[in-house]
């Protein structure tokens, strides 16, 4: 009990080990505590191994699928010890990256599971056995983990998110269990390496947080070139697991039943709130499990903050770090606040689809005035010279004003095409400012000057309606 901290940090995931990092910049002396690898699930079981399997897919199959553009690279061989080995040597470097910046900018780090024992104190149990610290502020940044399905229990046929980054041979016959983010990024890196895959989604929609149009491209070229099936309103009921695969029933607009080798369950995911000790400063989670904070990132508990997934959607890693830095910079009496208008929301699928601002749907049902701009990718020279026209970009104004209300983008480097997007909606920037500058030529981001352009009457590369 005597060591005294201005901050414990329990978590060293996107948000914690950047809320750590922030909180030693200005000063302050640091402990971060995490159980597992410096990272979180985002480093190591999560977006960066993910996107390593994405990026080495989409090279497997257009080594298999390029002759049309004069590349014949016969029938193009497959190791995936060698593919997986080499995700995770992407996820070591990095993760071991984040120990080194601890070590530059004074983090104190420790192994262990850490939860709260009252006012000031942290209790850390490690493989030494159990101890406690005093500090002055507490931020917590315990992340999430994914839901299971009761008759879907997670084991040798019956993947989570991290059972199916760690696959080493490709299922002959894959299902994916829900038709979000994950279930449609991983279902596609599968497809590609040869699996055959079935998509069950019980809404009536795949990825229904974007507009049935922005998913349309994405939908169309994963049926018609990867060959696979969407069963959308459509719900799994009940499952035989044996020794050999999983035996699937489900309901709904496309009732029937499967066999498969593997099951990737995407379903959603659900904070880490248990066990925290949450109790013993007086906090509750509410009925989900989430810890609420203000937009300083504070708990009702006096010196207690939370941020990243613990604290509510969205559940994305960018946004965990930026609560860290709040967090941090509040702790260390800064004027910091969650003020943001954009937080980029995107799918690593092929075509990408990225998003800031509400979806078309949203606006229009506010009943607001509306001047919306539409540029399809197959009318740009970058997109042709890279075999990626699938999608366009689409910009979304208040009709009165001229301020930009939102960007949707689906087709190729969407994910990067979104920073100019969410940092127009942060400045409030309006239709002619984007209109008005000049790109550069040829690229993807012509799209997004193109549509700005078509929501005022003055497309060139497009007829105007």
């Amino acid at each position: 009990m005597s060591e005294v901290y201005d901050v414990v940090v329990i978590g060293a995931g996107p948000g914690g080990y950047v809320a750590a990092i922030r909180a030693a910049q200005l000063g302050l002396r640091t402990l971060c505590v995490e159980k597992g690898n410096l990272g979180g699930v985002c480093l190591n079981v999560g977006c960066i191994p993910s996107k390593a399997l994405i990026g080495a897919s989409k090279l497997y199959w257009k080594a298999r699928n390029g002759a049309h553009m004069g590349i014949l690279a016969g029938d193009a061989g497959l190791d995936m010890d060698a593919m997986i080995d080499w995700k995770d040597g992407i996820t070591n470097k990095l993760t071991s990256g984040i120990g080194g910046l601890f070590k530059a900018n004074g983090v104190e780090h420790r192994v262990g599971s850490a939860r709260l024992a009252g006012p000031g104190k942290v209790v850390i149990e490690g493989e030494a056995g159990a101890d406690a610290v005093l500090t002055r502020n507490v931020i917590l940044a315990t992340g999430s983990t994914p839901v299971q399905i009761p008759f879907l229990p997670f084991g040798e046929h019956v993947l989570d998110s991290t059972g199916a980054l760690a696959l080493r041979e490709v299922p002959g016959k894959l299902a994916v269990v829900g038709g979000g983010v994950i279930g449609m990024e991983l279902g596609e890196v599968f497809a590609r390496l040869g699996s055959e895959v079935t998509v069950i989604e019980a809404l009536p929609r795949l990825l229904a947080a974007f507009d049935p149009d922005v998913v349309r491209p994405l939908e169309q070229k994963q049926k018609k070139k990867l060959g696979m099936k969407h069963l959308v309103d459509t719900k799994v009921e009940g499952a035989e697991i044996d020794a050999e695969g999983v035996t699937l029933r489900w309901s709904g607009k496309a009732a029937g039943e499967g066999r498969f080798d593997k099951v990737l369950v995407a379903v959603g995911r659900r904070p880490n709130s248990a066990s925290l000790g949450l109790e013993t400063v007086g906090l509750s989670p509410d009925a989900r499990g989430f810890v609420t904070v203000d937009a300083q990132q504070r708990t009702t508990a006096a010196g207690v903050f939370a941020i990243g997934d613990l604290v509510g959607n969205p559940m994305l890693a960018h946004k965990a770090s930026k609560e860290g830095e709040v967090a941090a910079e509040v702790v260390a009496g800064h004027p910091a606040a969650m003020d943001v208008r954009a937080i980029p929301n995107v799918v690593y699928t092929d075509p990408e689809i990225a998003s800031v601002g509400p979806s078309l749907e949203a606006l229009k049902a506010e009943g607001r005035p509306l001047k919306v701009g539409k540029f399809g990718f197959g009318a740009l020279g970058r997109a042709m010279t890279s075999d990626a026209t699938d999608g366009f970009a689409r910009v979304v104004g208040d009709a009165e004003t001229g301020e930009i209300l939102a960007i949707h983008l689906v087709g190729a480097e969407a994910s990067e095409l979104v920073a100019e997007a969410g940092l127009a909606l942060e400045m409030g920037a309006e239709l002619d400012d984007l209109s008005l500058t000049v790109h550069a030529h040829p690229t993807m981001a012509e799209g997004v000057m193109e549509a700005a352009k078509a929501a005022l009457g003055e497309a060139i590369h497009a007829v105007n309606r």
